[in-house]
């Protein structure tokens, strides 16, 4: 863990990566493959892996009051964080209905809505996000439900600046949002968005895999 705006980068020391273009872009298929296999393409619903593991893990620590999980999925995490002992109520949103109603299956509250467009302003203690960051060119993209939880766009960041630049309105005002980070998205550019919305940044759980290191952030205004 580090302290106020001091996060752990997993990428190198001075922020550069000294890869070739054709390199990242091996990566990218490569890993988008990996992903994809683990992951399960003819499932209409992400289903919980590493990331959701380390969200969950963060979200049992440091949610609080009223939570909502975006992008809830099958629903695990937020299920998983029901119990803690700081949340009094827990809702998932997701904008594919197959997962609200898987979620609703776990017990779940979901509703089914795009990032935080229908939350209103300054009602949520906590929110949880593991966003698709999966960095994918249009020309490599499915049209499907899974394509919606995994793609990330070009940078893997198409999802998560908006969420950012959104967060703070419905955030209360001791609010805090707990982020799911993947390496792949460029974590430094992640901290100095989510820093130039209005977050103070520190990193509460990381952990790194043969294909990409994850990470949490604690966002707090």
């Amino acid at each position: 863990m580090t302290g106020e705006n001091e996060v752990s980068d997993p990428g190198d020391a001075d922020g550069t990566d000294d890869r070739d273009g054709d390199d990242i872009d091996d990566t990218r298929s490569t890993t988008r493959e990996t992903l994809a296999q683990r992951r399960g393409l003819d499932e209409p619903v992400y289903q919980p892996a590493e990331d959701s593991g380390l969200l969950a893990e963060a979200g049992r620590e440091h949610a609080r009051g009223v939570v909502v999980e975006v992008g809830t999925g099958s629903g695990w995490v937020a299920s998983e964080v029901t119990g803690a002992a700081a949340v009094e109520r827990v809702v998932g949103t997701d904008v594919n209905p197959h997962a609200c109603r898987r979620a609703r299956q776990r017990g779940v509250e979901a509703v089914r809505a795009d990032l935080l467009d229908p939350l209103r302003n300054d009602t949520v203690d906590t929110l949880l996000f593991n966003p698709p960051y999966l960095p994918t060119t249009p020309e490599t993209e499915w049209d499907d439900w899974q394509e919606r939880a995994l793609s990330g766009g070009d940078t893997g960041r198409a999802v998560i600046e908006p969420f950012l630049r959104d967060a703070p309105r419905v955030l209360a005002a001791d609010g805090r949002a707990l982020l799911l980070v993947s390496s792949l998205t460029g974590f430094a550019d992640v901290v100095e968005h989510a820093v130039d919305c209005g977050f103070h940044a520190e990193t509460v759980v990381e952990e790194s895999y043969p294909y990409e290191t994850l990470s949490v952030l604690l966002l707090e205004l």
